[in-house]
């Protein structure tokens, strides 16, 4: 199926990278935080352990193990140009783990990331690579799929390439809103954001009450898809505004760069977002919007509203499939008195978001570099006695910025103990990576919030898992450790076995380090384990035990 400005994909090149049908969790530019989707997600039956073949003869040209991201992560490079990405993976195949944790156990390492050279690590199409998993940031059983480009690496809507996915369901169309955007502008007698109306007609597209309005408007949205066999709540493929027959915007999510992703915050509106949690999308370009995602844009989807003229707006929300919902938005053109003002609380500090700013909070100085912003703000800083209010989570931050706490105050020993943190709505500290230099504290975030030095004493908890001390695990296929850090969080761990340094897996979302038996033959009856587990901060725990094994 052809849709607009849509390239010419090799629609047979490619195999399934699985051997089941194809059913999906989420789709390609979902809307995801900071981000978007860069694939697709396969659901694999709620199950971990399912086989992951190469979709076309090639060679690994990256394996990567992290804890949260992708996890575990096969990159494979094909002939045709492509490179096809598989993610969240339990393990490998059994020549490419033996691979990787000859690596892991030279650098000592479970995390890595390699790049084999092109032709060592050959695949075929069809070939077992994989099994499924939930490793890294998955929060649940699935297979993460990409095709990208091997030149640009930019990464390309999988469903492009023939995959079939069964979805015969229209887009679901949830709540719509209007947004007076110049300064004379209002809506139904708003000068601010507000809700409008709309009701489903017989025919099955929907109407929305008539709009009164003047001046240059915008509309939003939130909706999302829903493919067959399926009730997650996915992204949708393109949106289409008409106004008065002529296209205004119109932007689909064939192909992204991973550069511009973070732009995904200039397309929802992300005050809303930072106070509900619901993404709004814009079907008009904001300032410091520089997605490429757009095939057509007249005056940036913006509507002009005269006095005394009729307009009729058309939003055509669709899935890849073709499927949509048809929305109508009738506009007269009317000035009426303001009820509710536009929102804007101004305060001593104004960004100009070109423009460097730098600021003492007494207990912090605060730095954003130019650019830090889209667009020019009202800033809310607010200074406490060892506490500072950096606005709030309403606004988003393309670039990182600098606090920097003074600590001189402090003792040398209880400077170690101590952290930047970022406290969350019910005021609990949460770690950010701080950077300590004599009494000065800096740390690089994106997140504006409430900031404080918070101190943590206790080292990382740890005990055992699946085994007790002492006991004979000749039929266990592994061992397991518990390790948890009520503070700072972990910041790393290490494990001998026998005095021989082992390879555990950590999976954060468990707080388990787990150990394989096939990796190390054991010529010991009795084996002594010694894990080591350190904070952020530097307090450090140890678990020796022995167990015994024939």
């Amino acid at each position: 199926m052809a849709f607009w400005g849509q390239e010419n994909y090799p629609k047979e090149a490619f195999g399934s990278p699985m051997g089941i049908p194809l059913i999906l969790a989420g789709t390609f530019g979902e809307l995801r935080s900071n981000h978007f989707h860069a694939g697709i997600d396969i659901k694999t039956q709620q199950r971990q352990g399912l086989p992951i073949y190469a979709i076309e003869d090639g060679s690994v040209t990256r394996i990567k193990i992290s804890h949260w991201g992708y996890g575990k992560v096969i990159y494979v490079a094909h002939p045709n140009g492509y490179t096809s990405v598989y993610g969240h993976l339990q393990k490998f195949s059994p020549n490419l783990e033996k691979y990787i944790k000859e690596i892991q156990y030279q650098k000592r390492s479970y995390e890595v990331e390699v790049f084999p050279d092109y032709g060592e690590l050959k695949v075929e199409k069809g070939e077992l690579i994989a099994y499924s998993g939930n490793t890294g940031g998955s929060s649940g059983p699935h297979l993460h799929f990409e095709i990208r480009s091997s030149i640009s690496e930019k990464p390309t809507n999988p469903l492009l390439y023939g995959y079939e996915v069964r979805d015969a369901t229209n887009p679901t169309l949830r709540k719509l809103y209007g947004y007076p955007i110049s300064d004379d502008a209002v809506i139904n007698q708003s000068g601010s954001k507000i809700q409008i109306n709309f009701s489903k007609q017989l025919d099955g597209t929907f109407v929305a009450d008539k709009v009164r309005a003047v001046g240059t408007i915008g509309f939003g949205f939130i909706g999302y898809d829903r493919q067959d066999m399926a009730a997650n709540k996915n992204g949708v493929y393109s949106v289409q505004q008409l106004v008065n027959g002529k296209i205004y915007s119109d932007y689909s999510f064939e192909k992204f760069s991973f550069s511009e992703t973070r732009y995904i915050n200039t397309l929802i509106d992300y005050d809303h977002f930072g106070k509900y949690k619901q993404r709004i999308q814009k079907c008009f370009r904001s300032p410091g919007n520089r997605l490429s995602i757009y095939n057509t844009l007249y005056n940036d989807g913006k509507i002009v509203v005269r006095e005394g003229l009729s307009y009729n707006v058309e939003l055509l929300i669709k899935d890849f499939e073709g499927n949509q919902v048809k929305l109508r938005i009738p506009i007269e053109g009317k000035r009426e008195p303001v009820i509710k003002d536009r929102e804007e609380k101004k305060t001593d500090y104004f960004v100009i978001a070109k423009k460097p700013n730098n600021y003492d909070l007494g207990a912090a100085k605060v730095y954003f570099p130019a650019n830090t912003f889209y667009e020019d703000f009202y800033l809310d800083l607010q200074k406490g006695r060892d506490t500072v209010k950096i606005h709030s989570n309403t606004v988003p931050a393309h670039r990182n910025f600098t606090i920097t706490f003074d600590t001189s105050k402090y003792q040398e020993d209880e400077r170690k103990q101590l952290f930047i943190a970022r406290l969350d709505k019910k005021l609990r500290p949460n770690y950010t990576s701080t950077y300590k230099r004599g009494n000065v504290f800096t740390t690089r975030t994106r997140n504006l919030g409430t900031y404080t030095l918070a101190k943590d004493t206790l080292a990382p908890k740890i005990r055992t898992k699946n085994f007790k001390e002492k006991q004979w695990l000749n039929n266990y296929r592994y061992l397991s450790v518990y390790i948890a850090d009520d503070l700072s969080g972990i910041d790393s761990y290490s494990a001998t076995l026998n005095g021989e340094w082992i390879l555990m897996e950590y999976e954060p979302k468990n707080q388990t380090l787990t150990y394989n038996f096939d990796d190390v033959i054991l010529d010991k009856k009795q084996c002594e384990l010694k894990v080591v587990v350190t904070d952020n901060v530097g307090n450090s725990n140890t678990l020796s035990t022995i167990f015994y094994r024939k």
